[in-house]
Protein backbone atom coordinates (compact mmCIF):
# COMPACT_ATOMS: atom_id res chain seq x y z
CA UNK A 1 0.00 0.00 0.00
CA UNK A 2 2.53 2.26 0.94
CA UNK A 3 4.69 1.65 -2.04
CA UNK A 4 1.13 2.79 -4.01
CA UNK A 5 0.74 6.02 -2.51
CA UNK A 6 4.63 7.37 -3.07
CA UNK A 7 4.06 5.89 -6.84
CA UNK A 8 0.46 7.67 -7.07
CA UNK A 9 2.34 11.01 -5.32
CA UNK A 10 5.21 10.85 -7.62
CA UNK A 11 3.27 10.79 -10.73
CA UNK A 12 0.89 13.74 -9.52
CA UNK A 13 4.32 15.55 -8.99
CA UNK A 14 5.38 14.78 -12.48
CA UNK A 15 2.44 16.11 -13.95
CA UNK A 16 2.39 18.87 -11.64
CA UNK A 17 5.72 19.64 -13.22
CA UNK A 18 5.02 19.59 -16.26
CA UNK A 19 1.96 22.09 -16.16
CA UNK A 20 4.13 24.52 -14.52
CA UNK A 21 6.80 24.00 -17.14
CA UNK A 22 4.02 24.51 -19.89
CA UNK A 23 2.68 27.66 -18.06
CA UNK A 24 6.07 29.05 -17.93
CA UNK A 25 6.96 28.57 -21.71
CA UNK A 26 3.93 30.25 -21.97
CA UNK A 27 4.43 33.07 -20.47
CA UNK A 28 7.91 33.16 -22.22
CA UNK A 29 5.90 33.62 -25.32
CA UNK A 30 3.68 35.85 -24.59
CA UNK A 31 6.64 38.45 -23.02
CA UNK A 32 8.36 37.70 -26.53
CA UNK A 33 5.79 38.38 -28.75
CA UNK A 34 4.90 41.49 -26.40
CA UNK A 35 8.36 42.65 -26.49
CA UNK A 36 8.76 42.42 -30.37
CA UNK A 37 5.40 42.65 -31.32
CA UNK A 38 6.28 45.67 -33.33
CA UNK A 39 8.51 43.64 -35.57
CA UNK A 40 6.70 41.03 -35.87
CA UNK A 41 2.90 41.59 -36.37
CA UNK A 42 3.16 41.50 -39.65
CA UNK A 43 4.52 38.63 -40.27
CA UNK A 44 1.83 37.09 -37.93
CA UNK A 45 -0.80 38.67 -40.13
CA UNK A 46 0.87 37.34 -43.28
CA UNK A 47 0.42 33.84 -42.29
CA UNK A 48 -3.07 34.65 -41.02
CA UNK A 49 -4.06 35.75 -44.51
CA UNK A 50 -2.05 32.97 -46.10
CA UNK A 51 -4.19 30.93 -44.22
CA UNK A 52 -7.62 31.93 -44.42
CA UNK A 53 -6.68 32.02 -48.72
CA UNK A 54 -5.64 28.70 -48.27
CA UNK A 55 -9.10 27.41 -46.30
CA UNK A 56 -11.14 29.25 -48.69
CA UNK A 57 -9.44 28.08 -52.15
CA UNK A 58 -9.56 24.51 -50.70
CA UNK A 59 -13.19 25.27 -49.93
CA UNK A 60 -13.71 26.10 -53.21
CA UNK A 61 -11.72 23.49 -54.48
CA UNK A 62 -14.01 20.91 -52.60
CA UNK A 63 -17.40 22.47 -53.34
CA UNK A 64 -16.18 22.36 -57.29
CA UNK A 65 -15.36 18.43 -56.82
CA UNK A 66 -18.92 18.01 -55.17
CA UNK A 67 -20.91 20.12 -58.15
CA UNK A 68 -18.85 18.25 -60.78
CA UNK A 69 -19.55 14.94 -59.77
CA UNK A 70 -23.13 15.62 -58.87
CA UNK A 71 -23.45 16.68 -62.13
CA UNK A 72 -21.75 13.80 -64.29
CA UNK A 73 -24.09 11.21 -62.11
CA UNK A 74 -27.18 13.43 -63.05
CA UNK A 75 -25.69 13.27 -67.06
CA UNK A 76 -24.64 9.55 -66.54
CA UNK A 77 -27.97 8.59 -65.16
CA UNK A 78 -30.27 11.13 -68.09
CA UNK A 79 -27.65 9.09 -70.75
CA UNK A 80 -28.83 5.71 -69.51
CA UNK A 81 -32.60 7.01 -69.61
CA UNK A 82 -32.24 8.10 -72.54
CA UNK A 83 -30.23 5.29 -74.75
CA UNK A 84 -32.19 2.54 -72.60
CA UNK A 85 -33.24 -0.54 -74.85
CA UNK A 86 -35.28 -3.68 -73.55
CA UNK A 87 -33.27 -6.53 -74.86
CA UNK A 88 -36.46 -7.20 -76.86
CA UNK A 89 -36.17 -4.28 -78.33
CA UNK A 90 -32.56 -4.88 -78.96
CA UNK A 91 -33.71 -8.52 -80.20
CA UNK A 92 -35.37 -7.15 -83.17
CA UNK A 93 -32.11 -4.70 -84.47
CA UNK A 94 -30.60 -5.50 -87.74
CA UNK A 95 -26.85 -6.03 -87.17
CA UNK A 96 -26.18 -2.07 -88.44
CA UNK A 97 -28.55 -1.00 -85.94
CA UNK A 98 -27.02 -2.84 -83.13
CA UNK A 99 -23.64 -2.19 -84.00
CA UNK A 100 -24.51 1.78 -83.82
CA UNK A 101 -26.25 0.88 -80.51
CA UNK A 102 -22.77 -0.71 -78.83
CA UNK A 103 -21.39 2.51 -80.41
CA UNK A 104 -23.70 4.64 -78.16
CA UNK A 105 -23.02 2.48 -74.90
CA UNK A 106 -19.25 3.80 -75.57
CA UNK A 107 -19.61 7.33 -76.35
CA UNK A 108 -22.13 6.88 -72.89
CA UNK A 109 -19.40 5.75 -70.81
CA UNK A 110 -16.78 8.56 -71.53
CA UNK A 111 -14.96 6.21 -74.50
CA UNK A 112 -13.46 8.56 -77.35
CA UNK A 113 -12.98 8.76 -81.11
CA UNK A 114 -15.59 6.43 -81.17
CA UNK A 115 -17.01 4.88 -85.05
CA UNK A 116 -18.53 2.36 -86.40
CA UNK A 117 -16.51 0.89 -88.91
CA UNK A 118 -18.70 -2.47 -89.58
CA UNK A 119 -18.80 -3.68 -93.32
CA UNK A 120 -18.23 -6.49 -96.07
CA UNK A 121 -14.21 -6.78 -95.37
CA UNK A 122 -14.11 -5.56 -92.16
CA UNK A 123 -11.21 -7.19 -90.90
CA UNK A 124 -13.42 -8.52 -87.80
CA UNK A 125 -13.85 -4.95 -85.98
CA UNK A 126 -17.59 -3.19 -86.05
CA UNK A 127 -16.97 -0.60 -83.84
CA UNK A 128 -13.29 1.37 -82.53
CA UNK A 129 -12.01 3.83 -80.48
CA UNK A 130 -10.54 4.75 -77.03
CA UNK A 131 -11.48 3.49 -73.38
CA UNK A 132 -11.60 6.57 -71.18
CA UNK A 133 -8.53 5.55 -70.06
CA UNK A 134 -6.85 6.00 -73.26
CA UNK A 135 -6.48 2.52 -74.29
CA UNK A 136 -7.26 1.37 -78.08
CA UNK A 137 -9.89 -0.98 -78.38
CA UNK A 138 -11.59 -2.81 -81.29
CA UNK A 139 -14.96 -4.67 -81.00
CA UNK A 140 -16.72 -7.42 -82.58
CA UNK A 141 -20.60 -7.06 -82.49
CA UNK A 142 -23.18 -10.24 -82.89
CA UNK A 143 -26.73 -9.39 -82.76
CA UNK A 144 -28.02 -13.47 -82.79
CA UNK A 145 -30.76 -15.52 -81.96
CA UNK A 146 -30.59 -15.91 -77.73
CA UNK A 147 -29.85 -19.95 -78.67
CA UNK A 148 -27.30 -19.39 -81.24
CA UNK A 149 -23.69 -19.72 -78.92
CA UNK A 150 -20.95 -17.43 -80.10
CA UNK A 151 -18.31 -20.14 -81.75
CA UNK A 152 -14.13 -20.85 -80.73
CA UNK A 153 -13.61 -19.36 -84.25
CA UNK A 154 -15.31 -16.14 -84.08
CA UNK A 155 -13.54 -14.98 -80.76
CA UNK A 156 -10.05 -16.09 -82.82
CA UNK A 157 -11.13 -13.69 -85.49
CA UNK A 158 -11.65 -10.75 -83.30
CA UNK A 159 -8.13 -11.92 -81.78
CA UNK A 160 -7.05 -11.97 -85.42
CA UNK A 161 -8.25 -8.07 -85.79
CA UNK A 162 -6.75 -6.41 -82.52
CA UNK A 163 -3.42 -7.83 -84.46
CA UNK A 164 -4.66 -6.20 -86.93
CA UNK A 165 -5.38 -2.99 -86.04
CA UNK A 166 -2.66 -2.85 -83.18
CA UNK A 167 -5.56 -2.76 -80.43
CA UNK A 168 -4.74 -2.64 -76.67
CA UNK A 169 -8.27 -4.03 -75.73
CA UNK A 170 -10.93 -6.38 -77.39
CA UNK A 171 -14.16 -6.38 -76.38
CA UNK A 172 -17.25 -9.19 -78.14
CA UNK A 173 -20.42 -7.86 -77.24
CA UNK A 174 -23.15 -10.21 -78.58
CA UNK A 175 -26.67 -10.46 -77.90
CA UNK A 176 -26.92 -14.61 -77.16
CA UNK A 177 -23.72 -16.83 -74.73
CA UNK A 178 -20.66 -17.98 -75.86
CA UNK A 179 -19.84 -21.97 -76.09
CA UNK A 180 -17.67 -23.40 -73.48
CA UNK A 181 -14.24 -23.28 -75.68
CA UNK A 182 -15.01 -19.45 -76.62
CA UNK A 183 -15.40 -18.25 -73.34
CA UNK A 184 -12.00 -19.58 -72.62
CA UNK A 185 -10.81 -18.85 -75.70
CA UNK A 186 -11.98 -15.30 -74.12
CA UNK A 187 -10.75 -15.28 -70.96
CA UNK A 188 -7.64 -17.13 -71.88
CA UNK A 189 -6.74 -13.85 -74.21
CA UNK A 190 -8.38 -11.27 -72.32
CA UNK A 191 -10.70 -10.58 -74.68
CA UNK A 192 -13.58 -8.53 -72.75
CA UNK A 193 -16.65 -10.90 -73.67
CA UNK A 194 -19.79 -9.14 -73.21
CA UNK A 195 -22.79 -12.16 -73.37
CA UNK A 196 -26.81 -11.55 -73.17
CA UNK A 197 -26.21 -10.93 -69.19
CA UNK A 198 -24.00 -8.98 -69.77
CA UNK A 199 -25.10 -6.94 -71.91
CA UNK A 200 -27.97 -5.72 -69.87
CA UNK A 201 -26.02 -4.59 -67.44
CA UNK A 202 -24.08 -2.54 -69.79
CA UNK A 203 -27.42 -1.10 -71.35
CA UNK A 204 -28.57 -0.79 -67.81
CA UNK A 205 -25.90 1.34 -66.75
CA UNK A 206 -22.73 -0.26 -66.01
CA UNK A 207 -19.80 0.97 -67.44
CA UNK A 208 -17.92 -1.00 -69.74
CA UNK A 209 -14.54 -1.28 -67.77
CA UNK A 210 -16.24 -2.60 -64.63
CA UNK A 211 -17.66 -5.21 -67.37
CA UNK A 212 -13.49 -6.51 -67.40
CA UNK A 213 -13.77 -7.70 -63.79
CA UNK A 214 -16.62 -10.69 -64.61
CA UNK A 215 -15.19 -11.31 -67.75
CA UNK A 216 -16.85 -14.32 -69.47
CA UNK A 217 -18.64 -14.94 -66.08
CA UNK A 218 -22.47 -15.51 -65.18
CA UNK A 219 -23.13 -17.67 -68.11
CA UNK A 220 -24.24 -20.42 -65.64
CA UNK A 221 -24.16 -24.17 -65.44
CA UNK A 222 -26.35 -27.14 -67.74
CA UNK A 223 -29.15 -26.28 -65.82
CA UNK A 224 -29.13 -22.71 -66.43
CA UNK A 225 -28.31 -23.43 -70.21
CA UNK A 226 -31.50 -25.79 -70.31
CA UNK A 227 -33.53 -23.19 -68.99
CA UNK A 228 -32.55 -21.13 -71.55
CA UNK A 229 -33.29 -23.05 -73.81
CA UNK A 230 -36.10 -23.57 -73.24
CA UNK A 231 -36.83 -19.79 -72.27
CA UNK A 232 -35.75 -18.75 -76.06
CA UNK A 233 -37.44 -21.95 -77.95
Amino acid sequence: MAVRKRRRSASRKRREARLKAGAWAGVAVLALLLTFWSAIWPYLLGLLLLGAVGGGTWWLWRTDRLIRGSDRRWRHEDAVNVGHRTLAEVDLMDGTQFEDFVADLCRRDGCTEVRRVGRTGDDGADVRGRLPDGRTMVIQCKRYHPKRKISNGEVRNLLGSQVHFKAEVAVFVTTTYFSGPAERCAVQNAVVAVHRDHLGLWNNGAALPSLTAVNGAGQGDRRHRALRKNTYE
